[in-house]
């Protein structure tokens, strides 16, 4: 394995248990304990989602299994898509900066934030309108995270506006209120994939995504730079289409 499949499957055994010391890591991945100690000690992703007890027993704090206990450590908002559903713009609005406030998030409205956090939401809730009325009531069951941000090791920044959580999947949606597809933000909405595959583990797929809310009927593949990865780009009328390519609601 390579170093980020190494911290990827500690790390999914470890949030995946209920306490757990690194020689029965080493011993259940078949890795040597040198290289488990140095990933555990080492590794600034390992330093914002796991921790050790007084026994020395490893836990994670977002737990790898539905829903993720644990993740609004790191989110402005968390919840199931039906409690999300069920707040009013001023209520959720309320909800998000209390705990971008609680993570650190900074709220300098003096470039239009708290406008973006109103669009992402009115797109959020098209979304979901549309795929009650496509494909029925599951996706109530899904979770949502807005302003995901694990930054606190000062050495791993995440900044992700909006997860989609599904029973495999997990859309990291990046919002753009544009008219045009920059290739920078591919790229930005891309680079964060290998982070979260070590958040969620090797049970979920990460599925990169660029909403650029200010255009219309866009929706196509396009290259990460030179990387060999295409990811969707759509604008926020033709978003349910991205999960219908994922999920496969119309037969």
């Amino acid at each position: 394995m390579n170093i980020q499949q190494t911290e990827q499957a500690i790390c999914a055994l470890i949030c995946q248990s209920d306490g757990i010391r690194a020689r029965e890591i080493a011993r259940k991945l078949g890795l040597d304990h040198q290289t488990v100690n140095h990933v555990l000690y080492s590794s600034p992703l390992m330093k914002e989602l796991c921790w050790q007890d007084r026994e020395y027993r490893w836990h994670g704090i977002v737990r790898q299994a539905r829903p993720h206990i644990g993740l609004q450590e790191f989110a402005g908002y968390y919840s199931r898509v039906c409690a999300f559903m069920d707040l009013s713009e001023e209520k959720w609005l309320q909800k998000l900066m209390e705990g971008c406030t609680n993570i650190g998030r900074n709220l300098n409205d003096t470039r239009g934030l708290f406008h973006s956090f109103r669009d992402c939401r009115e797109q959020m809730r098209r979304l979901f309108d549309d795929l009650l009325e496509m494909a029925g009531e599951a996706c109530l069951n899904w979770e949502i995270a807005f302003e995901l941000r694990l930054k606190r090791s000062r050495c791993v920044r995440i900044y992700a506006d909006v997860l989609v959580i599904t029973e495999n999947r997990v859309f990291s949606l990046e919002f753009k209120m544009k008219d045009r597809i920059d290739p920078k933000e591919i790229l930005q909405a891309a680079k964060y994939v290998p982070y979260l595959e070590i958040v969620f583990g090797p049970d979920y797929e990460v599925i990169p995504v660029l909403v650029v809310t200010g255009a219309t009927d866009v929706f196509s593949f396009h290259p990460a730079g030179e990387a060999d990865m295409v990811l969707p780009v759509c604008s926020g009328d033709m978003l349910f289409n991205v999960f219908d390519e994922y999920l496969r609601f119309l037969k």
